[in-house]
């Protein structure tokens, strides 16, 4: 059995039952099926073989999730390119990964200029000659059956790129066992039925994709928004019956604070689930307040897709739990390890670890970086943590540099080099600050070279037009000199708490 044997067999029991909710209309799950095996049969006549990548460039939508389902369908590899992103980082995991095949949105076309792929567009493309979209796919091959294939457990579902400390992304492998591990979690976590209606806040090439097929397998819908934004969040559950969703704190919190807003707007809602960023204590206890006992967290990484620990809504119930990320979910082991490898006792403080059928398989076409990361069977997650005796785990602070930043990842040394590039900066340093809004800010430190200037407008503009808005430090701080250590590294410890001891400059 393999992730589209779940959807198979729902379009199978429930078929008349809508699987998708977009503005443009509703779709059956009898017709869904249909399009995606037409899909599914496109994709193979382009490219025969199997665990070829294909890449989808777009924004959530119908038909989004219907390229997602046709490259589970056939045995290929899917490979999430996020339109957010700039075209050299697309450009980065297309050669990395070497798709055969990209569908893409027409209005982003241009992110994929130069690439080798064939190309399939999400929707009709005026003036579009050669490039066919799926709509024009899907009805010549109408009636088609659905490619059969066999491949083992440990085959790569998916490659999705975490970014790098080296300054070059790293493309994680997620087997087929994993994904199988991810809706089992998901179904049992949350009591996905058939009358669940997901909103699709988060973007489907990041959180949003362990959803997916979870929900589908149940009988459930998918409600696809009109446009990006609260307010549209607002409308799918006031104006669309939405029962549950995954987004980032930061819009959990700007949900709250549109103008009008009432728990009254939100009348199925039965799961909020947060996700990519903490939310500290005193944020719980107001979400809480406004929305009633419906929040719930996971934790995992790329590396462990979504949901090595669940929180849900009776765990809140306690306060002590706030700080937690939950118990461990199904189908894995979660420990605390010392830097000798020793596996430590409850109440101890080491690094998470964790193994079992959630783990990737490795770093794409990167040995070493695998071997560093899954050591013994165990994936080292580089986070610091503890259990409590009752089996919660508390997450204390991270042993890499990673910033997570309104459920997005950033790693610094990617805007540190970004930085670097300014020919009035001589030295920067790049992390997180907690922030109310976003979970953690990027921010920076610099240090000018001698005679040079540069306001903090400038640099900001300079790293957006190169790394785009997720990647850029929200504030910028100057320093006549940066503190070292007696090999002359920056002490980026010391300059974070000298930025934390300081106050924060207007935005």
């Amino acid at each position: 059995m393999y992730p589209i044997d779940f959807f198979w067999r729902a379009a199978e029991r429930w078929p008349e039952r809508i699987a998708i909710d977009a503005p443009e209309g509703e779709i059956r799950y009898d017709a869904l099926a249909r399009r995606v095996a037409a899909l599914a049969a496109a994709l193979v006549e382009l490219d025969a073989a199997p665990q070829s990548r294909v890449g989808i460039c777009a924004r959530n939508s119908a038909e989004h999730i219907t390229a997602l389902l046709a490259v589970l369908a056939c045995g290929k590899v899917w490979v999430p390119l996020n339109p957010r992103s700039t075209r050299s980082e697309i450009r980065r995991i297309v050669d990395a990964t070497q798709p055969s095949i990209v569908v893409v949105d027409p209005e982003y076309v241009e992110l994929l200029e130069g690439a080798p792929a064939a190309r399939i567009f999400s929707r009709g493309a005026a003036g579009s000659t050669f490039e066919p979209s799926i709509d024009e796919l899907a009805a010549r091959h109408h009636g088609a059956a659905c490619p059969s294939f066999a491949l083992p457990a440990d085959a790569t579902q998916a490659i999705k790129f975490t970014g790098g400390t080296t300054g070059a992304p790293k493309g994680v492998m997620q087997p087929y066992r994993a994904w199988m591990a991810n809706i089992a979690n998901q179904i049992q976590a949350w009591g996905f039925d058939e009358n669940e209606r997901y909103v699709l806040a988060a973007p489907i090439t990041h959180g949003t994709s362990s959803y997916i097929v979870p929900i589908l397998a149940q009988g459930g819908c998918h409600v696809v928004l009109a446009e990006a934004g609260a307010e549209a969040v607002r409308s799918a559950f006031r104006d669309r019956a939405g029962t549950v969703c995954f987004m980032p704190p930061t819009l959990v919190y700007m949900l709250m604070t549109l103008p009008g807003v009432s728990r009254a707007d939100f009348p199925c809602l039965r799961r909020l689930i947060y996700g990519g960023a903490p939310m500290p204590p005193e944020k719980i206890r107001e979400v809480r307040a406004f929305f009633g006992p419906v929040l719930c967290t996971t934790y995992g990484q790329t590396e462990a897709p979504q949901i090595l620990t669940v929180m849900r809504p009776d765990d809140f119930e306690d306060a002590r739990n706030w700080a937690s990320v939950g118990r461990i979910a199904w189908f894995n082991d979660v420990a605390i390890m010392a830097p000798d490898g020793r596996l430590l006792p409850r109440g101890e403080v080491g690094e998470v670890v964790a193994r079992g059928e959630l783990l990737m398989t490795g770093y794409w076409r990167l040995p070493g970086k695998t071997e560093e990361t899954l050591v013994d069977g165990w994936l080292h997650t580089g986070d610091r943590g503890l259990f409590d005796e009752r089996g919660f785990l508390y997450l204390k602070d991270r042993l890499k540099e990673l910033v997570i930043t309104g459920g997005f990842n950033v790693y610094p040394i990617d805007v540190e080099n970004a930085l670097g590039q300014h020919h009035a900066v001589h030295e920067c340093a790049v992390f997180g600050i907690p922030d109310d809004k976003w979970g953690e800010a990027v921010h920076a430190v610099v240090q000018l070279r001698p005679g040079q200037q540069a306001a903090e407008a400038e640099l900001i503009a300079f790293v957006r037009e190169k790394l785009g808005p997720v990647q850029t430090p929200k504030h910028i701080h100057f320093y006549e000199s940066l503190p070292r250590s007696p090999v002359g590294k920056v002490l980026k410890n010391a300059v974070r708490e000298r930025v934390l001891g300081a106050p924060i400059p207007n935005a």
